[in-house]
């Protein structure tokens, strides 16, 4: 599965929300937008830990690299290689 897919996959299983509101592309904010809240913050960092098996370092704690998908996947790029 591609590397954005897996990230969008994520994201979308643990909104809670309509099924029509949902819907974002790649480059949407996805803090801006409503979706996420400290604690899924928490936990969409503690996923790409994991699933990618690497760490996160302080420098990294910038919200714009987690503010949408593109952004998150350009991170997994930079600490995976």
């Amino acid at each position: 599965m591609e590397l954005n897919q897996k990230i969008r996959s994520f994201i979308e299983s643990q909104l809670v929300v309509f099924e029509d509101e949902a819907k974002f592309e790649d480059d949407d904010n996805i803090f801006e937008m409503g979706f996420v809240n400290s604690l899924f913050a928490m936990q969409l960092l503690e996923y790409i830990e994991s699933e990618f098996s690497m760490t996160v370092d302080n420098e990294d704690l910038d919200i714009k690299n987690f503010s949408t998908v593109n952004n998150i996947a350009a991170l997994v790029n930079r600490k995976v290689g």
